[in-house]
């Protein structure tokens, strides 16, 4: 099973509500703390950044030795970077790794060797239709090692000598993923999913940190029905060692969503989960509708982030993915444009309201009976209705009648918000006054 380290407790209580406001700043802030650190699917620096989520949240960290099987992948050996530089002949660094994380090929195998320009070039990865921009190369499962820089700086590296050097270890070791349970009054399970493995790069990895991260501390302080468990794993091989440890607790999971990508300036785009109308699914689109009319929903497909893990067939989680820009169909997407300015306080706190709001609904949708079902009751002897009339139903009374008209225990609250265009707030709103009164009770 591995080593586990880290936070002392994996179970987080808490009761009390608060209505501080979504705390854009700070999340912004702790985006710009671990953008420097250099991470990957293993070492030291996927340590680090989980070890700083681990101060503000009850996080437990599990290592998974190297060699161990999971399904039918195999856990790689752990790499680590102390350095890395070209020099010209003069002992410049035209290429350095303490100026930009990206400038490596994360995984590179160590090298140290004086080359030709000729030698070098099949080493060296660019963009030539973004020539500004350094790209995000990777080399996980097949051992080689190279270089990322601008296009421009590459076609105009003099035809010379260069020492080229990645001081790099790979090697026996662990693969590292960090856990939070926020425990609710029942053990089912809404599950949020972040892969942590990305080198500097702030919206696709940090922003879904960090809005995952205050989103732990925010929901501890709620009553909840659910438990909220939060995991930040390496991509793709650290998803599927989750899942290959904690079959079981799967069971427990009745939604789910990955972050990624949540912290640009674009309207949301929403993956749906493999299932396409799980409840998570509809959430999801319910709330988007309301709250941004610019969003998107895309079907799910195989591939992607970690949903498609989630989603495979031998579990096929309700998980979906919730984004911002669609990873890969936006020009700073893996490039070194993916920086601190690209993620902004306003969208990170965009999100986390978003997440709420979605989570508000799972909490609270249920199914209803109309304990007085024959024609509709009087709402005003009950003052649960304008005293003039005439002036047409405010949005609460309106919701009170459909409430009152579809609660027969076969739609639930989210039906309901959904067939007459009114935000679940307002349905829940409605519900609660009625249920007040006694004119509503929960279906068992």
């Amino acid at each position: 099973m591995g080593r586990a380290a880290g936070g002392a407790h994996s179970r987080h209580r808490g009761a009390e509500v608060t209505d501080a406001p979504a705390p854009g700043a700070a999340m912004h802030a702790l985006v710009r703390e671990l953008y420097p650190i250099c991470r990957s699917i293993t070492g030291d620096g996927l340590r680090q950044t989980l070890a700083r989520l681990g101060g503000d949240i009850p996080l437990v960290r599990h290592e998974v030795p190297t060699g161990t099987r999971v399904f039918d992948w195999t856990v790689p050996r752990e790499w680590n970077i102390r350095d890395a530089y070209v020099k010209n002949p003069a002992g410049e660094r035209v290429i350095d790794f303490r100026r930009h994380n990206l400038h490596v090929v994360n995984y590179s195998v160590p090298v140290h060797r004086t080359m030709t320009l000729a030698e070098l070039r099949p080493h060296l990865h660019s963009l030539p239709d973004r020539p500004e921009l350094i790209p995000y190369r990777t080399s996980y499962y097949k051992e080689s090692w190279g270089f990322c820089l601008p296009h421009r700086q590459l076609e105009q590296l003099p035809d010379t000598g260069y020492e080229v050097c990645i001081d790099s270890t790979l090697e026996d070791g662990h693969l590292t993923y960090g856990e939070c349970l926020v425990e609710g009054r029942t053990q089912e399970e809404v599950l949020i999913s972040c892969h942590a493995c990305h080198p500097s790069l702030a919206d696709d990895n940090l922003s879904g940190l960090a809005v995952a991260t205050f989103l732990a501390q925010h929901l501890a302080k709620q009553p909840r029905r659910y438990s909220y468990r939060f995991v930040f794993v390496p991509g793709t091989i650290g998803a599927i060692t989750w899942l290959s440890r904690n079959e079981e607790l799967t069971r427990n999971i009745r939604h789910g969503l990955v972050l990624t990508c949540i912290g640009d300036r674009a309207s949301f785009t929403y993956k749906r989960s493999r299932r396409g109308n799980a409840a998570i699914d509809r959430a999801v689109e319910h709330v988007l509708s309301h709250a941004d009319p610019g969003h998107k929903v895309v079907p799910f497909s195989p591939y992607g982030y970690d949903e498609r893990q989630y989603c495979s067939p031998g579990f096929n989680l309700p998980v979906g993915c919730l984004m911002r820009s669609h990873h890969g169909q936006f020009p700073q997407y893996h490039t070194s444009a993916d920086n601190l300015d690209f993620v902004t306080p306003q969208a990170l706190a965009g999100a986390f309201d978003t997440l709420l709001s979605v989570f508000d609904v799972l909490e609270h949708d249920g199914h209803y009976l109309n304990l007085k079902p024959r024609c509709e009751p009087q709402l005003g002897q009950r003052g649960l209705y304008g005293a003039t009339g005439g002036s047409g139903p405010k949005q609460v009374e309106m919701a009170m009648l459909w409430v009152l008209n579809f609660s027969d225990g076969e739609a639930s609250l989210l039906d309901i918000a959904q067939r007459s265009g009114m935000p679940f707030a307002v349905v829940r709103e409605a519900a609660a006054l009625l249920e007040r009164h006694d004119l509503l009770a929960r279906a068992t």
